[in-house]
């Protein structure tokens, strides 16, 4: 089961291809999910003849983010290292500072270049997929959204929010749980291009297929003096700092016990039409 969650192909003997393939789910994230996805970034990134990295997905949405319908109930113990003896917040703290912040940022430090293909819903963890990608083609009915305000949590575990979009469009975009549509993703610089949903898979391919023309070595260093540009800025330390603010959240929820952060999906549903 676990490996047809994620599919993998090299096209071209020099593009891989990661594909999310749980459809039916609008490739909402299990921890099954994330582990294969995990192993198979990190193997094509270990692969020589692989000069660049596509992700995309089968079915009519990107990602609808974390499973939170209890598939993979991420607070089990269980799922953490058996020398964990840990528990509550702690337990929750380690297995998203693993699968969460940990996973995205080493697809964020791939040393090749990812473009991430976008269509259909990306809701809160899907923002987590395409943000570590180095560039975004956006199908123009992707939307874009991090409602888990209405959860009682300030943003996902990964704050790209205020680099990929500045942040009094950030504060706004998350105070208000709205939503970008693709033409505005790519206005506020989050997207790279905008293309008709039939395109999508076509034009990303021909610009992997352009990238990789170059040297291997020069593209890793170039995409390491812009990583390394912003992590200068403050993009590592601030990441890290915004997960335990986050935890915060959770943490209060487990305080007070009647917020609905484990909830079923009715809700962001219900806020993003065509779900």
């Amino acid at each position: 089961m676990t490996e047809s969650l994620v599919l993998y192909e090299v096209v071209d003997e020099r593009i891989g291809v990661v594909t999310l393939n749980r459809p039916d789910k609008a490739n909402a994230q299990t921890p099954e999910l994330l582990d294969r996805l995990h192993d198979v970034l990190m193997g094509a990134a270990a692969d020589p003849g692989v000069r660049v990295i596509v992700l995309q997905a089968n079915g009519k949405h990107f990602s609808a983010g974390h499973d939170i319908s209890g598939a993979g109930d991420k607070r089990a113990a269980d799922d953490l290292p058996s020398d964990w003896s840990v528990g509550g917040l702690a337990a929750l703290y380690e297995w998203e500072n693993r699968r969460y912040l940990g996973y995205t940022r080493a697809w964020r430090d791939i040393r090749k270049p990812t473009i991430a293909a976008v269509h259909g819903q990306c809701i809160a963890g899907g923002l987590m997929l395409c943000w570590p990608m180095d560039l975004i083609v956006a199908a123009d009915n992707a939307k874009f959204s991090d409602p888990v305000v209405r959860l009682g949590i300030g943003g996902v575990e990964y704050h790209g929010h205020t680099w990929e979009v500045g942040p009094r469009q950030a504060k706004e975009w998350l105070f208000t749980a709205s939503v970008f549509t693709a033409e505005q993703a790519r206005q506020l610089g989050m997207v790279n291009h905008v293309v008709p949903l039939d395109e999508l898979r076509p034009f990303t391919m021909e610009l992997a297929g352009r990238i990789a023309q170059m040297h291997p070595f020069a593209l890793a260093q170039a995409k390491r003096a812009v990583n390394q540009t912003m992590d200068i800025q403050g993009f590592y330390a601030a990441t890290q700092a915004v997960f335990d603010i986050h935890h915060t959240g959770h943490g209060h929820a487990l305080a007070v016990n009647d917020y609905p952060i484990l909830t079923d999906l009715d809700q962001m549903k219900r806020d993003q039409p065509g779900m």
